[in-house]
């Protein structure tokens, strides 16, 4: 065989006599390096391969070792394997399935005569702490598919068996196998080393799961759990764990009365009187941008007949999270998005250049069929509203409104206490619409427009929308946890779908381009994402009672009473607690109501026409005359402060 060689990130080459290995070529450089590798990427790609697969002359090699970005999901796709060994050593009946990565986790699905409880966890955990302190080796073979076949039937593991004949059907010649001591599994791979290499695992849950997702099929037991690279990452994300408890949105939601469910309308979320407030507070800032940033709110109908989403493409390509009715002998169907509607209006008039960009907005109801299994609070629900719009430009104006779209969603965001955040770039997915060369110029252009606006990004490959890839706005919250929120989309799809078209410079008529945008995404979602985040701490303006009135005695009413009313007249949302009841105890209810403003009332501050605030971050500031209070708590809610703040200048009483 001639020299092989093998090019690394900064073009230097590495040559072998042989087709060498990734492990290899990072032996070629240094035992440390060999010791921490975990996989590779070659040629550019982003999928990781196994460090064990012979690369061919000519690769360009990116190792991925223990300290790159993609070792946790292949440390925690070896934890996997390790689960199920444990699981088999202790209970040889038992029979395993898959067992694939997960975001902050792993799971295995197993089919098993008896339910696992905690008292199994502890001795599944015990034993893969035996196998890991063993450090297995973790080697690779790969097998022809007859062969994998006889030997998973020989083991009654019928689930491995209808997989690997799954991938004969494929057309598939032979499968990987990999081996840890006597044990071994079906997997594509990538593996680490050895389980020495698994430093930190715990099992977490444990819920029912039909075999690939079929009601028809065994039920099986899918055991969920994590790996991390040491134990204080694995403590860390436990910590993190608890606080995510007592942050749980359905929970606050509850206690706080927002929103609740009924079993007549199922993931349809009710709003309560305080809840519709923070909703419309939130849709009331955004029409305030809307007019800064030149949008026109529109409304749309609900119900279309269903040759409109045909012809946008949602029949074919989202029919299965669609609602749908028949009246008038056709069929009809609820929109599961406003950009097929927003296409007609534009097209229900001509255009020139000199009209785009046209920002159409719309905050109409939208429905989609979620399955019951991801339901989840006001997270996932089949009806909701969005933030919505569509941006009709053209080519020349398409990284401006990008821009613009960036700066809009800045200025939300920072409003809103929300500045840590990454974004990712979403390409094309497998089914999609348009042509090779359509998709190339829009991610192009994405690409290229957050390249010349110097913003950094990731790429996600296979996420995109069927008719145009996306920007992504994933939010980092206060606990470190990351949510998708905002979107911005380049389609050039939909307005080839729909012929629609403007008069140009040269009077000769042209394609618009057309931009999907949400800020927020889903305003169910983004509550849901928010009061996580604040822990149910909202600010001032936002919050459905901004004041809470206090009174020490009953001697004092007639000054509350008077100061509720001056308060209603100035649009505050304040009640006044005139129950019989100790101070302390009526602070508490109100610090549990998680209340911005509490004005205390007695004698002396009833005599003096003064009030004492205390602030629901627990700061109590005493001696301010009434003037003073009432000109803060409106300041605090026209510059949609982020908390309530009194400043020491303005606490004296003069």
């Amino acid at each position: 065989m001639s020299e092989i060689q093998i090019i690394l990130p900064d073009n230097s080459v590495r040559t072998f006599d042989h087709e060498p290995t990734a492990l290899e070529v990072a032996a070629s450089i240094g035992a440390r390096l060999a010791k921490d590798t975990l996989g590779a990427k070659i040629n550019g790609q982003t999928e990781v391969i196994d460090f064990r697969v012979p690369l061919k002359n000519g690769t360009k090699l990116q190792l991925i070792t223990t300290k790159s970005p993609e070792a946790l999901d292949v440390i925690r796709h070896s934890a996997a394997h390790l689960m199920a060994q444990a699981v088999q050593e202790i209970w040889p009946e038992v029979k395993v399935t898959i067992g694939p990565v997960i975001e902050n986790g792993f799971y295995y699905d197993f089919d098993s005569s008896f339910n696992f409880t905690e008292e199994h966890f502890e001795k599944i955990e015990k034993k893969m702490e035996e196998l890991q302190k063993k450090d297995l080796p973790l080697t690779r073979e790969n097998w022809p598919i007859a062969k994998a076949i006889d030997v998973f039937k020989s083991m009654n593991e019928r689930f491995k068996v209808e997989l690997i004949q799954g991938l004969a059907d494929k057309g598939e010649t032979e499968v990987g196998i990999y081996h840890q001591a006597q044990w071994f599994d079906l997997c594509r791979g990538p593996h680490v080393q050895s389980t020495g290499q698994i430093k930190a695992f715990k099992l977490m849950s444990v819920a029912g799961a039909y075999w690939r997702g079929d009601e028809k099929n065994p039920m099986l037991q899918r055991v969920y759990a994590t790996a991390f690279l040491d134990k204080k990452e694995l403590e860390q994300h436990l910590v993190q764990l608890e606080e995510a408890k007592k942050r749980d949105h359905r929970k606050l939601g509850k206690e706080l009365g927002l929103f609740m469910f009924h079993e007549f309308a199922p993931a349809s979320p009710f709003f309560t009187g305080r809840g519709t407030i923070v909703y419309n507070e939130l849709t009331k800032y955004i029409r305030e941008l809307y007019f800064k940033f030149d949008y026109q709110e529109v409304i749309t109908p609900q119900v279309f007949n269903v040759e409109l989403f045909k012809k946008s493409g949602h029949y074919q390509n989202y029919k299965d999270n669609m609602y749908f009715t028949f009246q008038d002998e056709q069929e009809n169907g609820l929109k599961p998005m406003n950009c097929p509607s927003h296409c007609l209006l534009f097209d229900s008039s001509k255009h020139s250049y000199r009209e785009l960009p046209l920002r159409m907005a719309d905050f109409g109801r939208l429905h989609r069929y979620e399955k019951s299994g991801s339901l989840h609070g006001l997270s996932r629900v089949r009806t909701f509203c969005q933030d919505d719009a569509h941006i009709f430009c053209t080519l020349d104006q398409l990284k401006t409104e990008i821009a613009s779209f960036i700066d809009l969603l800045n200025t939300i965001y920072n409003t809103l206490g929300m500045p840590n955040y990454k974004i990712k770039l979403a390409t094309r997915p497998e089914k999609r619409m348009g042509s090779d060369e359509v998709w190339d110029q829009s991610e192009g252009a994405l690409a290229s427009a957050l390249t010349e606006l110097n913003i950094p990004f990731e790429i996600l490959p296979g996420e995109g929308a069927f008719y145009g890839p996306k920007l992504e706005m994933h939010f980092i919250d206060a606990i470190g946890r990351s949510w998708q929120t905002g979107t911005v989309q380049v389609d050039y799809v939909m307005p080839e779908s729909f012929n629609l078209l403007y008069t140009g410079e040269d009077n000769k008529e042209h394609r618009p381009v057309m931009l999907h945008r949400a800020v927020l995404g889903s305003l169910e979602r983004f509550i849901s994402v928010y009061l996580e985040h604040t822990a149910g701490h909202l600010p001032p303006w936002l919050s459905p009672t901004q004041v809470v009135i206090l009174n020490v005695t009953d001697r004092v009413n007639d000054f509350c009473e008077q100061i509720e009313k001056e308060m209603k007249l100035d649009h505050l949302r304040v009640e006044f607690d005139r129950r019989s009841e100790k101070l302390n105890y009526k602070i508490r209810e109100a610090q549990l109501k998680k209340i911005p403003f509490m004005i205390i009332i007695g004698d002396k501050e009833a005599s003096l026409k003064s009030v004492s605030i205390r602030l629901s971050s627990g700061v109590l500031h005493n001696d301010i005359s009434w003037d003073s209070a009432r000109k803060i708590i409106l300041q605090n809610i026209k510059e949609r402060k982020l908390q309530a703040e009194i400043t020491q200048a303005e606490t004296p009483l003069t």
